[in-house]
């Protein structure tokens, strides 16, 4: 199976993820029933960011081009591949960057996220049979030449011990932030909305913690997070914000809220879901507001750039408002190159 072929392949695959195939529309809703995070509106985002920034075939070659990957691979590796289960089809771009690459892969699905990435490599092998020798499904990943493992901070002290002495990436947990200058657009501020709710908040690329100007004026933004509003008609993220609500309330913190969020004032980068972390800074011209994002911050936000739990910056020198869940081919977690990798083995 040479490189054009599975670029081939895995164009057809896209345009299978954007179709209204029965078989794959039934696989997304027994995805729903069985995560409650994995709400219909999450899982066709993203479904829709896959199959229309992931598997494109002109966007396909010209990433395999750059890392100049020969178009037969005489000596293909086994990489075990262990998926994250957060956020619907979080491991695709794992799988994506192994198969491309020419090697065989072992995944071992999340509990939580196993139906729609099965349904998938089926389809690859209803495509061509000979997908099954590329890619396969194991509890136990014995005997792999290589790992790739995403995790808890916890669970990667534990990949760190097990595939020490192979070559591996182990992800950890990360999560991302906005900066705001105070004269962000309406539309700007939605945009942020969908940074912040998505996914319910559970994605790496979800904004966590906000920083803003002294003297910002949270009310415009509370006023355009109110698109998802109707977040609280679910069970699992009412109860909480119900939860970190009675917390807040308990330990006399200063909070706001417009009813879908809690806003509060706190230095640290995670947070439960439900609650948007932010923290003041000080311009670097002296002035309330920004007058350019040429003058984008002090030192210490600078150095964000830098921050090892940060996995993206929207807004003001970053990412553009509502974009950060759409990640490019080359956009690689915790900024590790994972087709270099694969492609030295």
């Amino acid at each position: 199976m040479n490189l054009e072929h599975r670029i081939h392949l895995l164009s057809e695959l896209g345009n299978y993820c954007l179709s209204e195939n029965t078989g794959w529309k039934e696989a997304q809703h027994r995805a729903h029933l069985e995560n409650g995070w994995f709400i219909p509106e999450f899982i066709e985002e993203a479904v829709r960011q896959i199959g229309s920034e992931f598997l494109q075939k002109d966007k396909l070659t010209q990433w395999a081009g750059g890392y100049g990957l020969p178009g037969e691979k005489n000596a293909p590796g086994t990489v075990g591949l262990i998926m994250a289960g957060n956020i619907p089809l979080v491991g695709f771009h794992d799988f994506l960057s192994i198969f491309i690459s020419g090697h065989r892969q072992l995944i071992k699905p999340s509990s939580r996220d196993e139906v729609l990435i099965r349904q998938l490599i089926a389809q690859l092998i209803r495509l061509d049979p000979e997908t099954a020798s590329y890619v396969g499904f194991a509890e136990r990943l014995n005997g792999c030449d290589a790992y790739i493992a995403t995790g808890s901070n916890n669970s990667a002290r534990y990949f760190d011990y097990y595939f020490a002495k192979y070559p591996h990436i182990i992800r950890r947990n990360r999560s991302s932030v906005a900066v705001l200058s105070g004269r962000e657009t309406r539309e700007e501020l939605e945009g942020l909305a969908k940074d912040v709710y998505g996914y319910f908040g559970l994605g790496c690329r979800n904004v966590t913690k906000l920083y803003v100007p002294e003297n910002y004026d949270f009310v415009p933004l509370l006023d355009a997070f109110r698109s998802y509003d109707y977040l609280a008609d679910y069970a699992k993220y009412k109860h909480n914000y119900d939860y970190q609500l009675t917390i807040l309330l308990l330990n006399k913190k200063y909070y706001m809220t417009n009813g879908t969020i809690l806003l509060a004032e706190n230095s640290a980068v995670f947070t439960p879901i439900s609650v948007l972390n932010y923290e003041y800074y000080q311009p670097a011209n002296g002035s309330p507001v920004l007058s350019s994002p040429a003058h984008l911050v002090t030192a210490d936000l600078a150095a964000l750039t830098t921050n090892s739990d940060i996995q993206c910056i929207v807004g003001q020198g970053g990412i553009p408002f509502g974009q950060a869940q759409h990640p490019a081919l080359n956009d690689y977690a915790d900024g590790v190159d994972t087709l270099q990798f694969l492609r030295d083995l």
